[in-house]
């Protein structure tokens, strides 16, 4: 159909020309009012934003030379995190000579991520950078 016919159909009907798909060939072209139709589609996109879960990343720090009791406090945190269908960053922080002995913060990770395995699961593996070592825990589905 020409332009100038389907603009004169689009304006005896009182509605608007809209172009649907412009790299089509020939160009796709639809009679609507086009105030509704962006009205609607900024509804949907509202409603897909509610529906939306947001999930934040809670941080855990710990040491090499943590001490049993403290461990047992950050494990209850993360857990409480872990229930509130968070993620949770564990990091194991490397002071001074500390960086030597690497295998000890693997550990310490390891053992943490063996204490919340009822709760939640790692992402993957525990990775170095720089004076840090963190692992990504994240809650079980339901």
């Amino acid at each position: 159909m020409k332009l100038a016919v389907a603009q004169n159909m689009a304006a005896d009907k009182g509605y608007d020309l809209v172009m649907i798909s412009p790299n089509a060939e020939p160009p796709v072209c639809r009679i609507m009012d086009y105030g509704k139709y962006r009205f609607e589609r900024i509804k949907k996109e509202k409603e897909a934003r509610k529906n939306q879960q947001i999930v934040k990343v809670k941080e855990i720090q710990l040491s090499c030379t943590i001490d049993t009791h403290d461990f047992d406090t950050r494990v209850n945190h993360a857990h409480k995190f872990l229930a509130d269908g968070n993620k949770v960053k564990v990091i194991v922080k490397f002071k001074g000579r500390e960086m030597s002995h690497l295998e000890n913060g693997r550990e310490v990770l390891t053992k943490f991520q063996e204490a919340c395995a009822d709760a939640g699961t790692a992402d993957k593996k525990p990775i170095l950078e720089g004076r840090f070592m963190t692992l990504f825990l994240s809650p079980l589905k339901n």
